[in-house]
């Protein structure tokens, strides 16, 4: 399969999101094994009236790379262990970005940062050019629903009430 283009990631969130359900996330390890594992499961962060997103908090160090043009990953650390993966959505000053929570065998954002052997050097990696990480097409025209985001009820409403989780339906 092809990587997909630099234009899938430069769109809306809200289109990006639940297009990525069904595509392969593509992981090259240091031993040379590639791993190829189905997005499951995703959420949309749109830019910094969402209030549930970190571009609501600012530009920062930390979030500088999600005001940039779509394609890159960005990658931040929660409770000190887990590497959490988004993938930067839309235009140059956006600031939207979909956090990947979950893949085919592996539920949760924090247990596929561990997966995926995921650290700070990721932190805007290009998806186009990564030897490291990158997404593949899929011809697959995934089915799934919607529910609210996970664990924003400091967002207050109507960020945590916003149906912007994706879920890939079973297979029947």
């Amino acid at each position: 399969m092809d990587r997909l283009p630099k234009g899938f990631f430069t769109r809306n969130v809200l289109e990006v999101s639940p297009q990525l359900l069904g595509k392969n996330l593509c992981r090259s390890f240091d031993d040379g094994t590639v791993g190829r594992f189905v997005i499951t499961e995703v959420e949309a962060y749109w830019g910094p009236k969402d209030l549930a997103s970190h571009a609501s908090k600012g530009r920062t160090k930390r979030t500088e790379v999600i005001y940039h043009e779509g394609g890159l990953v960005y990658v931040y650390l929660i409770y000190g262990m887990y590497w959490l993966l988004n993938f930067v959505t839309g235009t140059e000053e956006e600031a939207s970005a979909v956090l990947i929570r979950g893949v085919e065998g592996i539920s949760g954002p924090g247990r596929l940062g561990r997966a995926l052997k995921l650290d700070k050097s990721f932190y805007g990696e290009d998806l186009q050019t990564s030897e490291r990480i990158w997404l593949e097409g899929t011809k697959q025209k995934p089915r799934y629903f919607t529910t609210p985001r996970i664990g924003i009820d400091y967002a207050g409403e109507p960020w945590k009430s916003i149906p912007w989780r994706f879920v890939l339906k079973a297979k029947i």
